[in-house]
């Protein structure tokens, strides 16, 4: 890969909300279905040691030190400047840089393997994207995308009409949220071969997505979407099934990969 911007370790601390998101990360990420799903991502590029490949929208940067550790180059691309500072002081030995998935740092044709985790949806123009991963994959790199559609979290309740509305008003502030039910003829428009999908589903029935289901109610009242003692309402309801045991959350995961032709 060229464009190397490389940098020395900064000194950029991150913010309160964007501790508080690596820590909601990091939590899952630890999960063993997470990681296991982490490793099926590195399965389907398909990639020999030595071989390069950029993960878009790497976060704080664990997916590009287990590729690492698997023997590829790996770079990470992440937009927000704090997470790039966090990724560069945890994998100090690994190659972070910032950029977009609509405008990459790298050279056409410079990479052998595209991974995007949970990306798409935040993204306001996904077919670009797309086209962008097409250009800095060499013939025969794969990519790999993988991402929730945010119409379709599955949430029980004790009002499913407001479940639904808390839901859809949500999705309606992410730029993209049906960009992972897409996935297939995004890869389809953009040229790629071999286009394989698969969903899998993470289920949640503790507190840990309390913070989420409490964050999608709050966003709806801020819209207009429902009113304050709707919101406080249907959160008191997950609180309570969280405490019992009772919670339930679904979230499919889609799962898409191709071949650069």
């Amino acid at each position: 890969m060229s464009n190397d911007t490389r940098t020395q370790p900064e000194t950029t601390q991150p913010d309160d909300a964007t501790e508080s998101l690596i820590r909601m990360l990091d939590v899952v990420d630890d999960l063993p279905g997470v990681a296991e799903l982490r490793s099926d991502t590195y399965d389907l590029l398909a990639l020999a040691p030595g071989q390069a490949v950029v993960d878009v929208g790497c976060g704080a940067g664990r997916a590009v030190a287990e590729l690492g550790d698997r023997g590829m180059r790996a770079v990470g691309i992440d937009p927000d400047p704090q997470m790039i500072a966090v990724a560069r002081r945890r994998w100090s030995e690994q190659e972070f840089r910032l950029g977009t998935a609509g405008e990459l740092p790298l050279d056409d044709g410079s990479v052998a393997g595209y991974r995007a985790d949970k990306v798409f949806h935040a993204v306001p123009d996904p077919a670009a994207a797309t086209a962008e991963a097409r250009r800095v994959l060499a013939p025969g790199g794969r990519i790999v995308l993988i991402g929730q559609d945010w119409d379709t979290f599955v949430i029980d309740s004790g009002d499913p009409e407001l479940t639904r509305t808390i839901v859809h008003a949500r999705a309606g502030s992410v730029p993209s949220p049906q960009a992972a039910r897409r996935y297939r003829n995004l890869l389809l428009d953009s040229g790629f071969a071999d286009v394989t999908i698969d969903v899998r589903t993470a289920i949640f029935t503790d507190g840990l997505m309390l913070p989420m289901l409490t964050g999608f109610a709050e966003s709806a009242c801020a819209v207009g979407a429902i009113d304050r003692g709707q919101a406080d309402t249907w959160i008191a309801d997950q609180a309570r099934r969280a405490e019992v045991g009772r919670l339930f959350v679904a979230i499919p995961l889609f799962l898409a990969a191709a071949t650069r032709p």
